[in-house]
C-alpha cells in the first residue's frame, strides 16, 4: 500500500518537493524542466507498483508465477538502486532506507511464496 501512496506525490507542488530536498540535505533543488519531470514520473512508476502488487496479492495462488517474478524484480531492483545510489553519491541514510529495504522486501516474497501452492490444472 506505501506504494500506491505515490500518486500522492504527482501532485505536490514543486516548491514542496524544493523545501524537502533541502531539509533532506540534499542541497539546492535543481529547477530543470527534467527534474520536475523524473521526480513526477517516478512518483507515478511507483504508485502504479502498488496497485499491481495489491492485485497480485488478492490472489497468490492464482497468480504464483507472477509472485516469483515480483520478488526476482525487487531484489534486484534493490540492488541496483542500492549501487545507483552510492554512485550518486546519495546521503548514507538514504542508500540504507531506500535500496536494502526493496532488496530485503523480494527475499521475503520468495521465501514467504515457497509455502503458496502451485495452481490446480
Amino acid at each position: 500500500m506505501a506504494t500506491a501512496s505515490a500518486f500522492l506525490a504527482i501532485l505536490l507542488p514543486r516548491d514542496w518537493m524544493a523545501s524537502t530536498h533541502e531539509w533532506l540535505g540534499l542541497g539546492e533543488f535543481p529547477r530543470a524542466p527534467v527534474v520536475d519531470y523524473l521526480a513526477r514520473s517516478v512518483a507515478a512508476l511507483y504508485g502504479f507498483h502498488g496497485v499491481f502488487l495489491l492485485i497480485v496479492s488478492r490472489d497468490v495462488v492464482r497468480f504464483r508465477p507472477l509472485v516469483t517474478f515480483i520478488g526476482i524484480l525487487n531484489l534486484a531492483f534493490g540492488l541496483i538502486v542500492t549501487a545507483i545510489d552510492l554512485h550518486a553519491p546519495m546521503p548514507t541514510f538514504w542508500t540504507l532506507v531506500e535500496g536494502p529495504p526493496i532488496a530485503l522486501f523480494g527475499v521475503a516474497i520468495l521465501y514467504l511464496r515457497r509455502s503458496v501452492p502451485a495452481p490446480a490444472q
